[in-house]
């Protein structure tokens, strides 16, 4: 009889150990993804990357595209176990929410290898605006105030050269994703613009712009190989919620950089790969010196 409640108990057993292992198999995992330029961009971009660790990892991942007022809300509901956001969303969400970087992206341009970026203001060639002075009294637009490279980043070049751009500017407005910036200057509806780099070349690339018909302002000249006005920060983080598994966190950094740059992933993505956490210091100085939400009450 022991030797049959024994053999009972541990066929019990096994069938606990595997339920358990095929519902963590079958888990989805969600990568919150702040979708700067809508969901169906951010899904044709990083929906490979998902693939790449469903199968690296044998469970599910899933993109979960944001919008810039989405994010906070999934974190503080346990929505997403990830995060891939612009590196201001992450240095307050790591103060707010103890969210930490796993892994940094590194961009990809003409064979380039980049793990900064930057903000770029521009006008229309014609526009009578010539350098940062200029920009007071005009209709300025970002993308929206939350914006790392399509709003803090010029924002904070303009304080430091005198101008505040929600009390100097005719008006300080929201265009909500970075092409529609990028139109509203081109079709004239606002005077100067402001995006992250990088944005200006590939709506060149899809045919939606020419770059000869923009000037930009306070053209920063080096070998970063994106047109730029600001000084260059990291690059945006993937980082794990508090809640989320660490072992599972450590796996999902080592196959992001292990990430080959000629996978599919990679190439979807428009990156080179994934290396190291970087130091995101300077961000916040940069949220300090405009006094932008956890770092200065706005």
């Amino acid at each position: 009889m022991k030797k049959i409640v024994k053999g009972m108990s541990m066929m019990v057993m096994a069938v606990f150990f595997c339920i358990s292992f095929c519902a963590y198999a079958a888990a989805d995992h969600k990568i919150g993804v702040l979708a700067k330029r809508g969901a169906p961009k951010c899904m044709k971009k990083w929906g490979a990357t998902a693939a790449y660790l469903s199968e690296k990892l044998g469970t599910k991942f899933t993109i979960i595209p944001l919008k810039f007022v989405a994010i906070e809300p999934a974190i503080n509901s346990g929505k997403i176990d990830f995060l891939l956001a612009n590196s201001a969303f992450f240095v307050e969400m790591e103060k707010k929410y103890g969210i930490s970087p796993i892994a940094t992206l590194i961009n990809s341009r003409k064979g380039k290898a980049l793990d900064k970026f930057g903000g770029v203001i521009f006008v229309l060639s014609g526009s009578s605006v010539q350098d940062l002075a200029g920009v007071k009294g005009k209709k300025f637009m970002c993308v929206k105030r939350s914006s790392f490279g399509g709003a803090h980043m010029a924002w904070r070049l303009l304080m430091e050269n005198g101008i505040d751009p929600e009390k100097d500017c005719a008006a300080f407005v929201e265009g909500k994703k970075h092409d529609n910036v990028v139109l509203a200057v081109k079709n004239n509806a606002v005077d100067v613009g402001t995006v992250r780099s990088d944005t200006l070349e590939r709506m060149e690339d899809e045919g939606k712009i020419k770059m000869s018909d923009f000037r930009i302002i306070h053209q920063v000249k080096d070998d970063f190989p994106f047109v730029h006005s600001t000084t260059l920060y990291p690059e945006w983080p993937m980082a794990a919620c508090a809640n989320t598994d660490k072992g599972l966190a450590q796996k999902v950094a080592s196959a992001l950089t292990g990430m080959s740059k000629d996978s599919v992933a990679a190439k979807s993505a428009k990156i080179v790969g994934w290396s190291k956490p970087a130091d995101y210091t300077e961000v916040k100085e940069c949220l300090k010196a405009i006094k932008y939400g956890v770092f200065g009450g706005k």
